[in-house]
């Protein structure tokens, strides 16, 4: 290895030990606390953001570090691997790549008035993208931003909005030109970034299967106004920059599921050393050894997929393919070893103090969410296969 490549590692290692010092700090109580209460924790948000890592990403320029895609994915991968699992990482992902079209397309004004706060964590902004009746088929949203003087009022309704319980902003997609009146469906998406009026907007949380303490939402617009300069770049143009952080954010939910998944083949491990059943620990029985075996390979080529993505992106180079894949075999790995640790438990897999259950509920997000592994398979069969496109 290279010198620059030895202070590279140095450096990556360092990052790792900075994120584990905080998180360390959040035992297995505090999190199945959180599970049962479903109480944000903003304990955890908050001291993620004083040393310094809801700005991993952003430009120095506004507070931020300025790193890749590598290090972000380095640091997610940290922060679901010591018992918080999706609910410690979904409190922190959403401040990485989402606010990317501010990073981007944003004017100067906006930048420095925006992600400073991001980075202190003083704002926490919400995503209002999915809707009810377009799900993935992102170019079918109805939610409509009407121009008036001034800016714009906007009316529609968002689902799977997270944080919006505790969030002050909001970063809304929205149509400003009916689907029916343009060329193209890709057309006459517009982005906003503006405060999360709660007269008029209305905030349902959606009861769920895991992660309560990161809450999901369905929200309702009814006739916001959001002022002209709390529009991201160009009317009409917004489809095309969610497109920057797609990629970068299927990297980082395949590494935060990698590292639930890790945790959990960990405890599994631990459980079967010490349990004895038959006068012998159980972890002697290939019965038991080779099922978690197996999810140990599983889950390592999952992190070097989702390692090269990372390295293609920071690169420049196109990763969309392997960003997909990363994706897909970090979700069915993670999922796979939180299930095997369960079954390694038996009965006590089923109990809240052994924490493995709760990993097993949380594993389920990241194969669903942000996109199925159907249409991932889909894509890959088109854009590398050279298959027809099917959908």
């Amino acid at each position: 290895m290279t010198a620059n490549g030895d202070n590279l590692q140095a450096d990556h290692a360092a990052l790792r030990d900075g994120v584990k010092a905080v998180v360390s700090r959040f035992d297995d109580e505090y999190w199945l606390e959180r599970d049962e209460d479903g109480n944000f924790p903003k304990e955890f948000h908050r001291a993620m953001a004083e040393a310094g890592w809801l700005g991993i990403t952003m430009p120095e320029a506004y507070g931020g570090s300025g790193l890749g895609v590598t290090e972000a994915a380095i640091m997610m991968h940290e922060v679901s691997s010591h018992g918080g699992g999706m609910a410690a990482a979904s409190a922190v992902h959403i401040n990485l790549f989402g606010p990317h079209p501010i990073v981007v397309h944003g004017t100067a004004e906006q930048k420095s008035e925006w992600i400073p706060r991001l980075v202190a964590g003083s704002d926490q902004c919400c995503f209002g993208f999915t809707e009810p009746d377009a799900g993935l088929n992102t170019t079918r949203i109805k939610t409509f931003a009407e121009k008036v003087p001034g800016g714009y009022r906007v009316r529609g309704q968002k689902v799977w909005t997270s944080t919006a319980q505790v969030a002050n902003k909001v970063m809304l997609l929205t149509r400003t030109t009916a689907y029916e009146d343009v060329k193209r469906p890709t057309d006459g998406i517009t982005i906003f970034y503006t405060d999360l009026d709660r007269s008029k907007i209305e905030v349902r949380r959606i009861a769920k299967m895991g992660r309560k303490a990161v809450d999901s939402n369905a929200i309702f617009i009814d006739d916001l106004f959001v002022p002209e300069e709390h529009r991201i770049g160009a009317e009409s143009k917004g489809f095309g920059y969610i497109l920057d952080s797609l990629n970068p954010e299927r990297i980082l939910v395949a590494m935060e599921a990698i590292g639930i998944g890790q945790d959990a083949l960990r405890r599994a491990a631990k459980y079967a050393r010490e349990r004895v059943v038959f006068d012998r620990p159980i972890g002697q029985n290939q019965g038991i050894q080779h099922p978690l075996a197996e999810r140990w390979m599983y889950l390592e080529s999952a992190f070097l997929m989702a390692s090269r993505a990372a390295s293609l992106y920071d690169d420049g180079q196109p990763c969309g393919a392997e960003a997909n894949a990363a994706k897909f075999l970090g979700a069915r790995a993670g999922f796979e070893a939180c299930l095997q640790s369960v079954l390694t438990h038996g009965g006590f897999g089923y109990a809240k103090e052994y924490h493995v259950e709760r990993y097993l509920r949380e594993s389920l997000i990241p194969r669903i969410a942000p996109i199925s592994p159907q249409l991932i398979l889909s894509f890959i069969a088109e854009k590398v296969l050279g298959l027809p496109k099917s959908y």
